[in-house]
């Protein structure tokens, strides 16, 4: 796709299923992202969203049952962990490695930053990987911007600087983009090049948008579908020998009857040989090596043109 100014974020041809390339020849790759986020709006989380209900059991039981069932079947996930969170809750953190999880930043409180100056936006982002580098024992490489229920745009979001920020901040991958099903670079100047390795996202495979929307009392549940979703997604990603992802919320799937669909799902992975389950730094450094920037992002002079009242 013709670069634009803030506008695209990669080239329009991505890689042909035969230029894949997975380590120890393995098939198709596999990640499992946990979103600990528990924010009901664009301000991040609040004192009142860490006491409501679906918060509390997320940090009790609905973690612990996630937990139980990625250790079963020996799945490492990617835990999205907001900064306040990590700062609050160091325990869990050290749980989670303990695991065997890779801890990866969620943003500051898993607010909206577009709004937000770069310098305001760069002083998060420095606590954030802090904050989270403290309670997890080690750095994040990996950075989420994974939306909330109430989104308006499933696709999360992140201001005109945040690709960047994360760049000068060290960042090898962002967790979450829309662009392609399998990883690519989030291009933020096309002079030098410079850009970012994104995995890929999307939310017909994210639990919330399924096992309570609408979020308000409705009881429109909707976990079948989502288990329809992953097993339809997969089962296409593993013909083509590309890249499948899910996330799961601790008070989404955490409750009984999910955590057993999940549990259900993962057994039928595991009748599929060739799997490479992987955290998302093992992908983006598989990913940089295999297919670096260098010789696999090709861009092309942009054919947009602004005028006058034009937003694009």
């Amino acid at each position: 796709m013709p670069w634009k100014q803030g506008y695209t974020v990669s080239d329009e041809i991505g890689l042909r299923d035969d230029e894949l390339a997975w380590p120890g020849g393995n098939r198709c790759a596999v990640q499992v992202v946990i979103d600990l986020n528990v924010a009901s709006g664009a301000e991040g989380i609040t004192p009142r969203d860490l006491q409501s209900d679906p918060a509390v059991f997320a940090a009790t039981e609905g973690l612990a049952q996630l937990r139980a069932v990625l250790n079963k079947h020996a799945i490492r996930a990617t835990v999205s962990a907001p900064a306040v969170l990590a700062r609050l809750r160091p325990a869990t953190i050290r749980a989670l490695v303990a695991d065997g999880h890779e801890i990866a930043a969620g943003g500051f409180k898993g607010e909206d930053v577009s709004a937000l100056s770069r310098e305001a936006e760069a002083a998060r982002l420095a606590t954030t990987t802090e904050w989270v580098a403290e309670a997890a024992g080690t750095r994040p490489l990996g950075w989420f911007g994974l939306p909330r229920q109430s989104d308006a745009f499933a696709g999360g979001t992140v201001s005109a600087h945040t690709i960047d920020l994360l760049i000068d901040g060290g960042y090898r991958y962002f967790g979450n983009g829309l662009a392609d099903d399998i990883p690519y670079y989030w291009v933020s100047e096309f002079a030098t090049r410079r850009a970012l390795l994104t995995l890929p996202y999307y939310y017909h495979f994210d639990d919330q948008w399924f096992c309570m929307f609408p979020g308000k009392g409705t009881g429109m549940e909707n976990p079948d579908f989502l288990a329809r979703n992953w097993r339809a997604e997969f089962a296409a990603q593993y013909g083509r020998g590309r890249h499948f992802h899910m996330v799961i919320h601790p008070q989404h799937c955490g409750w009984a009857n999910r955590a057993q669909m999940l549990d259900e799902f993962l057994t039928h992975l595991r009748h599929h040989p060739g799997l490479w389950v992987a955290t998302g730094t093992e992908i983006a450094e598989h990913w940089a090596k295999a297919h670096p920037a260098e010789t696999h992002l090709r861009l092309a002079p942009s054919v947009w043109k602004d005028y006058p009242g034009s937003l694009s």
